[in-house]
């Protein structure tokens, strides 16, 4: 995409005071943010006012063109001016573009033209333009209503939609954001207030636009396929739609709670086959009218086609699509591509409607007009302000119209404004020598510019579109006005162009135009479109290029003439002759498909024409590209380094080595060096490159020039695009062109090309500026400093965007011969002409010279132009006429050799005539004229081949004729289950034949089977269903106890017997229980069931109302059906389905029977093969048996039957080539007789031919047959022989004997034989005639089948008429059934609701009452507070607004008597204590009442509320329940109403169709005994009073009189018994009653003395274990087992523990018992020592001391502690032997008592040791460590 400078967005206005006013809103992208503004702007306005206030934009505010409009873009610093081109003209027109003509005005035209909007005065037919903002393109244009503005919808990221003043052509308002990438069409609504535009993919966004305020008001995504238009509703302009690809969409701006939205609503296409919409128009009603592909219109209603409109026969309304609709001044006009525009009337097709299920309706147009011949249109409009109904017309083939639409005898022919090139411009060339430029297309035109006077000259019309073109240089014509033009056909064209001011006028035809074009030649080198043409650069060659890979080569002279061709790899892309600078002359030709050839000229006289034109030793040069962008992209290293010659690195080391030998030598060194650094550096790489992508299929070269000899620069598309590669031919070109791989040695990046490559490149002619034309319509200009191209020349450039940025590639760029004017054209149909660096004013002066005619063009005869696409080019002309000669040649030989060959033949013949009047013995045997017997074996071989060759030429029409039998087969023999066969009696006449049989129809054998198979799966499903029955039980059990034994936790189970004996019992417990539970609930169902039984008073027996009923059905009811008050009974209803069965059963039958019968007359036939057999044998043994009599013995013999023609039809259709040949023979003579009858008399002979197939069959096997005879024949003659021999010797008497028996036996056994042969015959016969007469009974039936058939196909039919409505009618019943289904069903959980509110209402009052009970009951014998506390209970509290609302809507709901009267039972006057509210303080306790009771009725208050709170809840559920409810109820009523309505309808519609049913004929065959309607004792000659009835029918009803007497009398006598019966009932009714209250009073009675009350016994049955308690129980147990196994365990470690006490224990005693010897020998020491002191000291030391007195004491304690001490280890002991479990307590209670040092049970079980586990005890006396020392 080619750059422009990104354009900004400022804004002039009218006023100064205005802009002040309005501040600078525009911001340097064109978006502005008011609010931001406003605040920067004016701080102090915003401050004072924090609420946002919204803008607007001023009315007389404007944008400054100059500011918005994208520039060309020029690379920076670059110092190339920004004016180096300058737009000039515009020459052609995007006619293909839809709605691309805008009238503005009656003089004022507009329409796109790439990226500018150009505007055409058609006055002065001068044109101003308007650039687009962003250079991406413009996508539509539109007017304003008022036409004082126009919208411009542009193409691009981001695109604008800018609407301009008209006609200032000033920018008024820019709107943005309203699509993604391009705008597609756009439409003003009626007020002009409101623009909606749709955008393109990827979003195809629908916007609705405040224009004014540059606002979005709606936006809405429009489809998810391409768009083509949007519209307002000329009288709603909420309502818009949208049409494009496959689609029409209906749009409403609907205001919805969020706010106002856009919904669309897809019309539905329906039966009518999809199509593209482009053409439609809103009617005033909301109907919208639309065109389709095929030309029909369509009328929409509701989303949904109501109907398509056509002409008179179906025809279409335009032969091809329509391309727009108008509703113009209360007229319909519809715009077709065949160049019509037809008028239809408003009123007709407003009110339209479809007439049958074709959905078409046929109108007429009120007035159409034909534009002209090759005139497809594709949109008009109407010229504003004329006052006149004038049209500008925009013609798809490239032109504008000027239409008079009044359609009166003085309306103006369709006037032609301008004529264009249609679609792509395919080539362009400019004259060498002056300002002219030539064009063409794929329209079939050459067109001829002067764009120095911006006009066309002349225009050339052709058979073809062109394709190439070339303006002839001035070597070639000096005057500058010869073009070559190529066309599609491959047809090149040499044309002069010329000043026909130049010729003599001749009277009668004056000079219209200022340029003519005159044929000078024309030849077709090529099967297909000439691409490329060149001249040699000294002008003596000229070159086409071609898509059939030829390039072709001319000699320039007067006339051209051709030189030869070479076959190239490709289709040609483009030619170029080498420059005059090369030594050589040299052709460049560049192939699509990647190849590039180098072939010198070659010279005129030097080639061989006379078989091809062929040139095959022409030296070329191939150069095969291969893909390089992968290597540059695996590098990824700058620009330069591509630069520098042989610096693809990638190549192998054998490359490199063959580039270093094709060096120049001076370079050979540093070349050398270079290349082994790049093999050191890919020894040294490490890091693999990633894989090289190259293209499976080539990159197209698009275009290409010379630079050196054998040098040459290309420009790729597709993978290979973004480059210019520089390439050279190889000097080895010994390789298959197809296996080269060539690459480049030099690569030149251009930017921004990769996905927009470069499509032509031109230089101007002092080849300083390169022009490249880019594929999105981009034009570029490099300034070269010199010829060659390098990377810095390219890095500086000048691009304009010009044509359309989609389709608009650049095809060709030329420059004027003086380099003064630039022409470009495009793919999309527009010519540009651009001034190079110089103003407008410069060129004024400049004239176009036109050439001058040469000498005697007048006087030439017109060229003879090849006008037939199909022609022959010049090497098929030459191989057609080398073929002609050859063939001439070849039968002048053959000729030759006939008459030699004649000749020897009558030599020949000479002398077999000699030979023949020679003596016999001279004569030569025909053997010995054979000179030689392999001549005649090679004749036989040569025969046998042309044999062959015949065969294999034949084939076609063999196999034709064969399938062409073998359709005919298949068409009337094999859709035959049984042909006609004919089977005769042998002695009568009598014959029966079988019935002609169609096979079952493919329909009815799949139906059949259907049937069949849905059986068998029937039969199959329930043997499954059966068997998994009975199989899945028993395994789902064993899967659920496996899943248990899952679940199961892995714990040890109990494995004592009493717990396993627990389970059972408890097993046993609950089967018990279950068991009498159901036999308790399956007594109480018998009871139900019984109960349910019992039949009521006035309930009748169902036996009898069952026999009454079917009395009622089989009465007979015989009512007419043509009666009036005669109804077709539900089960007699008949509809189509009904019938259609009905025949499909009776044809099956009569197939069956026919089939049945069929059968035994093939059976009778097969008898008679059988019979013709053994008479045959017998035949054969008489024939013996005679032998051995005498002639005057012999009887006569029978006659052998034979099969007749008809007996064996099959036989027909047997043939050979016997048949065959005599066929043809006859058809031969027929065709001689006849003459031009030979086509109908043909198939006659070949019937004929078929007929006659069976008597050439039959007489091989009548040989067959008489085979045996003549064996037997012979033998009897032998027999005879011998006979003759035996007679001549006379027999004995015993010989005489013997004969006579074997006489008289011979005898006997012939008329024994013959009495069988004759036996055999009459019980074929027999058989026949009883086959026969049973054949004639079923022809009889089958007659009646028929007319049966008849009939009810008549009937078929007329349901098949009334189905619809019938349907209607069956379908509204059953809705209703259903809809009355569902209501009642509702109505039903309606009352259930119902029911369970009422309950729980009941619920909540009883809760109320208890709970005044309650109070009561609170309040005891206190009456003093019982007022006060009552008014606590009864004090109301204030509820909210809700709460009040819905109790005042429950109570005025609820109006039942019964809950008024609960609420006044109540005794409380809740409104006179309301009043008293206010007059007391519940929050004070009054005295004689207690807070309790205070806080207990305060309570009771609050629950109060509660429950009044619930029950106006549920009153008001119930309440809408029942409001639901009887609405509900009223609608079952319309329902049912409506219901009965419907089957009164349904109903009448049976009796109506039973009328129409009755209208039929129907043929029933009598016979005369069967008619008892008698007249007088005569037939009447009426029987329309006569009815048919059947005789079974009327013996029943006789019969039926005498059984209902007998019946009657039955009845009576079981009446009588029934009473009798009656009254014994009742009695014994009576007795069981009494004996039922006795039974109960002794129940009662023993249940008194048992129970001591009444108890429930089958409570007391059904009463069972609880099984969670036993369970429970059961676990215990379980637990108790365990902890008793634990306890074990404890009581081993006490008996341990015991053992390590006892030990401790006695070591204890024994430490004490030597403490104590240890004291007593101290107490000794002391009072001897004390006693020693005394004796020492005297009496003062008598006595005892204190301190032995402490001492004393403190031994008392120790020993006292030590017995406490021992007193509680035996309680430990004790303690330890216990097994209750309470060891830790009471060791934790015997711790705390006495405050001793004994650890816990738990702290015993940590210990290391038995001696850590019970501490010794410590005397306090040791511890203390009190020492009397």
């Amino acid at each position: 995409m080619g750059k422009e400078d990104p354009p900004s967005f400022p804004r002039e206005e009218d006023g100064a005071d205005e802009m002040a006013a309005e501040g600078a809103r525009a911001d340097p992208s064109g978006v502005r943010d008011l609010e931001e503004q406003d605040n920067s702007e004016v701080p102090s306005e915003a401050q004072k006012s924090p609420e946002k206030v919204e803008k607007t934009t001023s009315e007389t505010f404007f944008y400054e063109y100059e500011d918005i409009y994208s520039r060309p873009f020029v690379t920076e610093d670059s110092g190339i001016p920004i004016n180096l081109l300058t737009l000039k003209h515009s020459f052609g027109y995007d006619c293909t573009r839809s709605a691309n003509l805008l009238p503005m005005d009656a003089q004022t035209l507009m329409y796109i033209a790439g990226n500018q909007v150009v505007i055409l005065d058609l006055k002065t037919k001068s044109q101003s333009y308007l650039r687009s903002s962003s250079g991406g393109g413009i996508g539509f244009i539109m007017a304003h209503p008022t036409k004082q503005y126009f919208a411009v919808g542009e193409k691009g990221k981001k695109p604008n939609l800018i609407i301009y003043e008209y006609p200032s052509l000033r920018p008024y308002r820019i709107l943005q954001g309203g699509t993604e990438e391009a705008y597609v069409f756009g439409d003003f609504n009626k007020a002009g207030t409101l623009l909606a535009s749709v955008g393109s993919s990827p979003d195809y966004m629908l916007t609705i636009w405040d224009w004014r305020q540059e606002k979005i008001v709606l936006r809405s995504k429009a489809f998810s396929q391409d768009v083509y238009k949007v519209t307002f509703s000329a009288e709603n302009e909420e309502q818009l739609t949208t049409s494009g690809a496959g689609h029409i969409r209906f749009w409403k701006m609907a205001l919805t709670f969020t706010g106002l939205k856009l919904q669309g609503s897809l019309g539905r296409f329906g039966k009518t086959a999809v199509t593209d919409i482009v053409g439609y128009v809103e009617l005033p009603d909301g109907k919208v009218i639309s065109g389709t592909e095929w030309g029909n219109l369509l009328l929409w209603e509701g989303g949904l086609i109501k109907v398509e409109l056509c002409q008179a026969e179906h025809k279409p309304c335009h032969s091809g699509p329509v391309s727009q609709v108008v509703l113009d001044e209360g007229e319909l006009v519809t715009v077709g591509k065949d160049g019509f525009i037809r008028v239809w009337s408003f009123e007709t097709i407003d009110a339209a409607d479809a007439v049958d299920d074709t959905g078409l309706l046929e109108v007429k147009p009120m007035n159409e007009l034909q534009v002209g011949r090759d005139v497809s249109l594709s949109f008009i409009s109407k010229v504003p302000d004329s006052g006149q109904p004038l049209w500008y017309a925009q013609d798809t083939n490239g032109a504008i119209w000027k239409l008079d639409l009044s359609f009166q005898d003085t309306s103006c022919d369709p006037e032609c404004l301008a004529t264009f090139h249609s679609g792509r411009i395919e080539a362009m060339s400019v004259s060498p020598v002056t300002y002219l430029m030539a064009t063409t297309a794929l329209d079939r035109s050459v067109r001829i510019y002067d764009f120095s006077s911006n006009c066309q000259l002349s225009e050339m019309k052709f058979n073809q579109g062109g394709t190439a073109l070339l303006w002839a240089p001035p070597v070639v014509n000096p005057k500058g006005g010869l073009i070559a033009v190529g066309f599609e056909d491959g047809v090149v064209r040499v044309i002069e162009v010329y000043d026909p001011q130049g010729l003599p006028v001749l009277a009668g035809q004056p000079r219209t135009q200022k340029a003519e074009i005159h044929l000078k030649q024309a030849f077709k080198p090529h099967s297909a479109a000439v691409t490329a043409l060149a001249y040699e650069g000294k002008g003596e060659v000229l070159a086409t290029g071609s898509r059939d890979k030829t390039v072709f080569f001319f000699a320039v002279g007067d006339k051209y003439e051709p030189i030869g061709f070479i076959c190239v790899p490709g289709p040609v892309q483009a030619l170029q002759w080498s420059p005059p600078s090369h030594a050589k002359s040299t052709l460049l030709i560049l192939c699509e498909n990647g190849f590039a050839l180098q072939v010198p000229a070659p010279l005129p006289g030097e080639q061989e024409t006379v078989s091809t034109y062929q040139i095959k030793n022409l030296p070329t040069q191939y150069f095969h590209f291969s893909s390089i962008k992968s290597q540059i992209k695996v590098k990824n290293s700058p620009v330069e380094e591509f630069y520098v010659p042989h610096m693809l690195e990638d190549k192998t080391t054998q490359n490199l080595e063959e580039e270093i030998a094709l060096r120049e030598k001076r370079k050979q060194e540093e070349e050398n060096a270079e290349l082994e650094s790049l093999k050191q550096e890919k020894e040294i790489e490490e890091e693999p490159l990633p894989p090289l992508y190259i293209p499976e299929e080539p990159s197209p070269i698009l275009c290409g020039f010379y630079s050196a000899p054998g040098k040459f620069w290309l420009s790729l598309g597709g993978y290979d695009s973004g480059f210019l590669y520089h390439c050279e031919f190889s000097h080895d070109q010994e390789e298959d062109p197809e296996n080269r791989k060539d690459e480049p040695f030099e690569v030149i990046p251009m930017e921004d090309t990769d996905n927009n490559p470069i499509h032509h490149i031109s230089f101007c002619s002092s080849r300083l500026l390169m022009f490249c034309g880019m594929q999105d319509g981009a034009l570029r200009v490099y300034p070269l400093q010199d010829e060659d191209l390098s990377v810095d020349t390219v890095k500086e450039y000048w691009s304009f965007n010009v044509h359309d940025n989609d389709y608009g590639q650049i095809q060709k760029i030329c420059s004027s011969y003086d380099d003064k004017f630039l022409l470009t054209c495009g793919g999309d149909g527009n010519i540009f002409s651009f001034n190079i660096l110089s103003p407008e004013d410069v060129h004024q002066e400049l004239k176009a010279k036109i050439p001058s005619p040469r000498s005697g063009l007048e006087e030439e005869e017109a060229t003879e132009d090849i006008e037939d696409p199909n022609a022959y080019n010049i090497e098929e002309v030459k191989q057609k006429k080398e073929h002609e000669r050859k063939m001439r040649e070849a039968e002048e030989k053959k000729t030759k050799k006939r008459e030699e060959l004649a000749a020897l033949r009558q030599e020949f013949l000479f002398l077999l005539q000699k030979n023949q009047e020679l003596p016999k013995h001279m004569q030569l045997h025909r053997e010995e004229y054979e000179m030689d017997h392999r001549i005649f074996e090679e004749l036989n071989r040569q025969t046998a081949q042309r044999i062959q060759l015949v065969q294999k030429e034949l084939a076609w029409e063999h196999e034709k004729h064969l399938i062409g039998l073998q359709k005919l087969q298949n068409q009337f023999r094999n859709s035959l289950e049984f042909d006609t066969v004919v089977v005769h009696a042998i002695q009568s006449n009598h014959q029966v034949s079988t019935y002609r049989l169609l096979a079952v129809s493919e329909k009815h054998f799949q139906e059949k089977q259907a049937q069949k198979q849905a059986e068998e799966r029937e039969i199959i499903t329930e043997t499954t269903r059966m068997h998994w029955g009975a199989s899945i039980p028993g395994g789902f059990q064993i899967f659920e106890e496996e899943a248990e034994e899952l679940k199961m936790p892995e714990v040890q189970k109990p494995t004592t017997h009493y717990i396993e004996r627990k389970h059972e019992k408890i097993k046993r417990n609950i089967e018990k229980s279950e068991k009498m539970k159901a036999k308790i609930t399956k007594r109480k169902a018998e009871w139900e069931e019984l109960y349910k039984s019992k039949p009521s008073e006035d309930c009748e027996d169902p036996k009898d109302v069952e026999a009454i009923r079917a009395a009622r059905e089989n009465m007979g009811c015989y009512d007419l059906k043509t009666a009036t008050n005669y109804r077709v009974p539900e089960h007699k209803h008949m509809n189509t389905e009904k019938k259609m069965m009905q025949l499909a059963s009776l044809e099956a039958l009569i197939h069956q029977r026919k089939v049945n019968m069929n059968k035994e007359i093939m059976s009778l036939r097969d008898l008679k093969v059988s019979t013709i057999d053994e008479i045959k044998h017998l035949v054969q043994e008489l024939k013996t048996i005679q032998a051995a009599l005498d002639l005057s013995e012999h009887l006569p013999l029978p006659m052998i039957p034979q099969l007749h023609p008809d007996e064996v039809p099959e036989k027909k259709f047997e043939y050979d080539s016997d048949v065959l040949l005599k066929f043809k023979e006859e058809q031969e003579a027929r065709a001689k007789l006849q003459g031009q009858l030979e086509g109908s008399s043909s198939s006659c002979e070949f019937r004929h031919g078929f007929l006659q197939a069976p008597c050439v069959e039959t007489e091989p096997v009548a040989q067959a047959a008489d085979g045996h005879p003549m064996k037997a024949a012979a033998s009897l003659v032998t027999e005879q022989q011998k006979g003759f021999e035996t007679e001549k010797t006379k027999p004995t008497e015993m010989e005489l004997e013997i004969l006579k028996k074997e006489k008289i036996k011979n005898m006997y056994l012939q008329e024994t034989l013959i009495k069988k042969i004759n036996t055999l015959v009459m019980n074929f016969d027999a058989e026949l005639r009883f086959l026969r007469h049973k054949k004639l009974k079923l022809d009889v039936e089958m007659k009646s089948a028929d007319l049966q058939h008849i009939t009810w196909y008549e009937e078929l039919l007329i349901l098949k008429n009334l189905e619809k409505q019938e349907n209607l009618l069956q379908g509204r019943v059953n809705s209703l059934l259903s809809e009355q289904e569902a209501m009642q069903s509702k109505l039903n959980s309606y009352l259930a609701q119902m029911e369970d509110k009422k309950s729980e209402i009941v619920k909540l009052q009883e809760s109320e009452k208890v709970l005044y009970a309650n109070f009561q009951a609170s309040l005891g014998k206190n009456d003093e507070v019982a007022h006060f506390l009552t008014k606590v209970l009864k004090k109301k509290i204030k509820c909210t607004e809700e709460e009040k609302e819905a109790g005042t809507g429950a109570d005025e709901e609820d109006e039942t008597e019964e809950e008024n009267d609960e609420e006044s039972s109540l005794g409380i006057d809740e409104d006179d204590s309301g009043s008293e509210d206010e007059a007391f303080d519940d929050s004070v306790c009054p005295e004689g009442c207690t807070e309790a009771l205070l806080q207990n009725t305060i309570q009771l208050r609050e629950k109060r509320l509660g429950i009044e709170k619930a029950l106006t809840e549920e009153k008001r559920a119930a309440a809408k329940l029942r409001k639901k409810y009887n609405a509900l109820a009223k609608k079952v009523k319309i329902v049912e109403s409506s219901l009965e309505t419907a089957a009164r309808e349904l109903e009448t519609f049976q009796w109506e169709k039973q009328q129409r049913l009755n209208e039929l004929h129907v043929a029933v065959p009598l016979k005369l005994h069967q008619v008892e309607y008698m007249d007088n004792g005569e037939l009447p000659s009426d029987f329309s009073q006569a009815l048919v009835f059947t005789n079974q029918s009327l013996e029943y009803l006789q019969k039926r009189l005498v059984e209902l007497c007998s019946e009657k009398r039955t009845q009576r006598e079981l009446y009588k018994k029934a009473q009798k019966k009656y009254k014994q009932l009742v009695q014994e009714k009576k007795e069981m009653e009494l004996k039922i209250l006795r039974l109960e009073e002794k129940c009662n009675d023993l249940m008194m003395t048992k129970f001591g009350r009444l108890v429930d016994l089958e409570a007391v049955q059904a009463h069972s274990v609880n099984i969670e308690m036993e369970k429970l129980k059961v676990q215990i147990m379980e637990k108790e087992y365990l902890h008793s196994q634990e306890l074990k365990k404890w009581e081993e470690r006490i008996s341990d523990l015991q053992q390590q006490l006892m030990k401790l224990t006695k070591e204890n005693t024994r430490k004490l018992q030597q403490l104590n010897q240890f004291c007593l020998e101290k107490q000794q020491l002391e009072t001897k020592l004390s006693s020693v002191k005394n004796d020492l000291l005297g009496e003062e030391f008598q006595g005892r001391r204190p301190t032995e007195l402490r001492a004393a004491a403190r031994l008392e304690r120790r020993l006292a502690h030590a017995a406490r001490g021992t007193a509680l280890l035996r309680e430990e002991i004790h303690l330890l032997r216990r097994k209750d479990g309470c060891l830790g307590r009471d060791l934790a209670l015997l711790s705390s008592e006495h405050g001793q040092l004994f650890l816990q049970p738990s702290s015993l079980q940590g210990s290391g040791t038995p001696s850590d586990s019970f501490p010794a005890l410590t005397p306090p006396a040791l511890t203390s460590g009190a020492s009397p020392r």
